[in-house]
């Protein structure tokens, strides 16, 4: 089943923070073997934040931030964290919106901007951020096209729990004075679809139109055998399959739910490759380096109709706005 912007949404920290005056309040006395500080003055057990994925740890430095700064408007990034939008890895800084219509700055890893446009400040379970339609406007604006993609896609894609029109994304990108981004807003509106229903397929979405191959029919539904199929895409020339995997997909965390999940998919592919469609299957991370995820489609019998775009495929690599990725641990899929 698709993940919801609600499944995604962090409005608690997902692990839990001690202040170093609550510690000290309680005789504890954080030792760097013991615990991790998140930001000055804030702690968690190491051994929490070593088994977070990268997404995870920023959700928790944001809430390490508002536990000290609880009167903080959040945006950018920081807000996708409150609203559920999709974040790859682990970003960088953590982005609050100053009152003042000057005077941005930035302390540590906090990032405070101004801003000529208004924007709507909504609260959630006592975290103030603003609003959906301008968290997303700003990011698309901002992050790696193929990420922004999958911002525009998440938001109004009712599979995954969007509630926008992607209008309302034009109207308030075009009511703005900002002029950032323009030309990768436009991309973007060009290219979102609501039937998207996860960052795995925005984000293939993205490459397999910059590595020249046709464009796919999206959830494309099959009759066969008495059955009712669905894919993630259908690719016109071939009758070709493809199927992008991401996480959360087979409720990995209940062994049994994601035994039976595999089984009715094994099923579905069957029925899929008996009636003469050949099926193509990569995960997100494969759509990230490209050349797996080529390879699947190759196999899969479908050839490039037109040149690459090497220059948009060069913006899947590292973002400038995230952290390296660490050396050991999680890959940095999308939550």
């Amino acid at each position: 089943m698709p993940l919801l912007l609600a499944d995604r949404a962090v409005v608690a920290a997902p692990v839990a923070l001690v202040t170093a005056r609550d510690a000290a309040r309680a005789g504890i006395r954080p030792s760097p073997h013991l615990h991790h500080r998140v930001r000055p003055g804030v702690y968690t057990m190491r051994s929490a934040w070593e088994a977070l994925a990268p997404w995870q740890r920023y959700a928790t430095r944001v809430h390490a931030f508002l536990l000290v700064s609880p009167d903080a408007v959040l945006c950018l990034e920081s807000a996708a964290v409150i609203h559920g939008i999709p974040l790859f890895g682990e970003t960088a800084h953590i982005h609050i919106l100053s009152p003042a219509p000057r005077g941005g700055h930035r302390f540590g890893d906090v990032i405070v901007h101004t801003h000529r446009d208004g924007r709507e400040i909504d609260r959630f379970a006592g975290i103030r951020a603003t609003g959906l339609v301008d968290t997303a406007v700003d990011l698309a604006r901002l992050v790696p096209p193929a990420q922004a993609l999958s911002v525009a896609d998440a938001v109004i894609s009712r599979a995954q729990g969007g509630p926008l029109h992607l209008d309302e994304l034009r109207d308030r990108a075009a009511g703005q004075e900002d002029r950032r981004g323009r030309a990768r807003l436009r991309w973007v509106w060009d290219r979102a679809n609501g039937l998207s229903e996860s960052p795995a397929e925005s984000v293939s979405r993205a490459v397999i139109e910059w590595t020249g191959y046709e464009e796919p029919e999206l959830q494309p539904v099959f009759h066969s055998e008495g059955c009712t199929d669905r894919a993630d895409f259908r690719f016109p020339s071939t009758d070709a399959v493809g199927e992008s995997d991401g996480w959360g997909k087979y409720d990995l965390d209940d062994p049994e739910k994601a035994r039976a999940h595999l089984m009715r998919e094994k099923r579905r592919e069957d029925r899929l490759r008996r009636g003469g469609h050949t099926v193509a299957r990569w995960e997100l991370g494969d759509a990230m380096r490209v050349q797996p995820l080529c390879r699947a489609l190759q196999q899969a019998g479908v050839r490039p109709v037109r040149a690459p775009e090497p220059a948009l495929l060069t913006t899947l690599r590292q973002s400038p706005r995230a952290l390296p990725p660490a050396p050991v641990g999680h890959p940095p899929p999308a939550r």
